[in-house]
């Protein structure tokens, strides 16, 4: 049934479409006129960012600068000997291949789990934007003991180990905690829950959609962060010329810089109020659940009281948020696999490029081209791809996205499988170490589909309150990922290296196929906010009046909505009619 929304004086509004390659031309007149809109018939599209969340986008640039400029060298700095000569590679704690493997992903796992920790300080206690600071603070100065353990002379008196156990933890507790509250925390910033009705220049009508604003804004921060991790380059060349002491406090301004960006811009950012401690309520619905058939709908008040004559202390409403919660922890299992394979990007594949021929070009400089894949496909999916599928009506729910990105990730543990096999089998002729960047393209692609979807799923379908504890759960999965691509380190060495990623290929494309027969109607699904928005009569506006469910008309902007059923009226509810002229 086609969705008809009537408004007799349609408001103007200045705001510029970006998602549309046709420009707007707007005005402050306004033209009274009996207008008919068919929503159902219009092309999706995206709002605009406020400049604040540009302002934390930023902060996450310098965040995953400090981070990659870190990370990049780790491996040559943890796995090879200090005082090397011209033309071999630079290390400094000789540690081998295998302890460096393993402390990397002990680093990882550690970073992808105290997250939680924090999560439930700002979702509980402090709120979004204090927990951060601490994060950040914290982050800082582990960089700092970086720094320091890392100069000669400090290596020299043997500091140089504990020092790096040292700021790993304070890294990883920092710049875990960072990355689980800055993902909600940007989107906070973006308030508009109206849908808006635009008409372009051409003429068409065009109506915003939240959703599809919330995948541009993780496209946009997860852009931002890899611009920002271009910082490997830079860090691996200062890494071979100048040490790993210039590199490391190069990462540590990096840091500062956030820190008084986050510190001079507090008082203009969004910072929803903390309106109480949900997560003893969430336990307790969740247990109730687990003892009434591990069924959510169970935990229902209305259940509880009719068959086990009890009252319960939580709504209906909380019930729901955190059954969808729920159903996007289980969407994100399946990353584990995929964050297996990732890994082997910051480890096992660095060592497979030194099997190759450099002509000098550092072997973990390689790597740095996911990051380049990234910044090229990021925006050619966000701005080319998914407008061109837009204008046919084809939108990518999650599920499929996240498929898609889960086949590339395959590509590239197959196309590393057969980079192994020529290095294997071309005997004292090796093949040059840029064959490789195809593997990391495939990687960023991937990437690009998957795990920004992946944060857009998990902040769209937590409940208010518990925003950053569901994204604490998406990292504690990349942590599981990291911890199991840990334990395979004994099977990672030559000649096994082939079978090694042939494997990872092979059970990446299981996890694909299965992940989208279990999943895939959950592309079905509409989320809570595009279900059921308000409803109110107009004396309910005027009065503040909570939502007349029984309402058969919307009332919008001084206009009702006239015919509409009240399935139909609850979905119209809140579309916004602004029509440039």
């Amino acid at each position: 049934m086609a969705q008809e929304i009537y408004s007799q004086e349609a408001a103007l509004s200045p705001d510029i479409n970006c998602c549309s390659s046709e420009p707007i031309t707007t005005t402050r007149s306004v033209r009274s006129s009996r207008t008919f809109v068919n929503i159902n018939d219009m092309r999706r599209v995206r709002d605009d960012m406020p400049w604040k969340l540009w302002v934390v986008a930023l902060i996450a640039f310098w965040e995953r600068a400090a981070f990659w400029g870190i990370t990049g060298p780790w491996q040559n700095y943890m796995q090879h000997p200090p005082h090397y000569q011209e033309g071999q590679t630079p290390g400094a704690l000789g540690l081998g291949q295998s302890m460096a493997t393993r402390l990397y992903c002990a680093f990882y796992i550690l970073y992808y789990t105290t997250p939680t920790i924090f999560a439930i300080v700002a979702d509980s206690w402090l709120g979004h934007f204090k927990t951060l600071i601490i994060s950040v603070a914290i982050y800082t100065l582990g960089c700092a003991a970086l720094a320091v353990s890392s100069i000669p002379s400090q290596l020299d008196k043997g500091w140089g180990l504990p020092g790096l156990i040292v700021a790993m933890i304070m890294i990883a507790l920092g710049g875990g905690g960072f990355r689980a509250i800055v993902i909600p925390f940007i989107a906070d910033q973006y308030t508009e829950e109206k849908s808006i009705i635009k008409t372009l220049k051409s003429g068409e009508k065009v109506v915003t959609d939240r959703q599809l604003t919330l995948q541009y804004i993780y496209n946009l921060y997860f852009w931002v962060g890899n611009v920002g991790s271009l910082s490997w380059f830079l860090t691996v060349y200062l890494e071979l010329h100048s040490g790993f002491t210039t590199a490391y406090v190069l990462c540590l301004v990096f840091m500062v810089v956030a820190t008084i960006m986050l510190f001079i811009g507090q008082r203009w950012y969004i910072k929803p109020p903390h309106e109480g401690n949900v997560l003893p309520a969430a336990t307790k619905i969740i247990t109730c659940a687990c003892r009434n058939g591990f069924k959510m709908a169970n935990a229902q008040p209305e259940y509880q009281l009719a068959h086990r004559q009890r009252t319960v202390s939580w709504t209906g409403q909380l019930v729901d948020e955190v059954t969808r919660g729920l159903k996007a922890c289980r969407v994100l299992i399946a990353f584990i696999v995929f964050y297996v394979c990732f890994d082997q990007m910051q480890n096992n594949l660095i060592s497979q490029n030194a099997q190759m021929e450099t002509n000098g070009t550092p072997n973990d400089l390689v790597g740095a081209m996911n990051q380049v894949g990234c910044i090229i496909f990021a925006p050619l999916i966000q701005e080319v791809l998914y407008p061109f599928l837009h204008r046919r009506r084809i939108y990518l729910r999650p599920v499929t996205r996240i498929t898609i990105g889960f086949c590339f990730v395959a590509s590239s543990m197959l196309y590393a499988t057969l980079i192994q096999h020529f290095i294997y089998t071309s005997g004292e002729v090796k093949i040059n170490v840029w064959i490789a960047t195809p593997l990391y393209f495939l990687l960023a692609i991937g990437e690009v589909f998957a795990v920004v979807t992946a944060m857009e799923y998990a902040y769209d379908h937590s409940p208010k309150d518990m925003k950053a504890v569901v994204q604490a759960v998406s990292l504690l999965i990349a942590g599981v990922g990291s911890a199991v691509a840990m334990a395979l380190t004994p099977a990672a060495h030559d000649p096994l290296m082939v079978a090694f990623y042939g494997s990872l290929t092979g059970v990446m494309v299981l996890t694909t196929i299965i992940f989208y027969i279990i999943f895939r109607h959950y592309d079905g699904f509409v989320t809570n906010d595009e279900e059921e928005p308000a409803v109110r009569s107009p004396s309910q506006v005027q009065s503040g009046a909570d939502v007349n469910e029984g309402a058969v008309g919307v009332f919008l902007h001084g206009n009702t909505v006239s015919g509409a059923t009240p399935v139909e009226a609850k979905k119209l509810a809140d579309v916004e009619i602004k029509s440039i002229v």
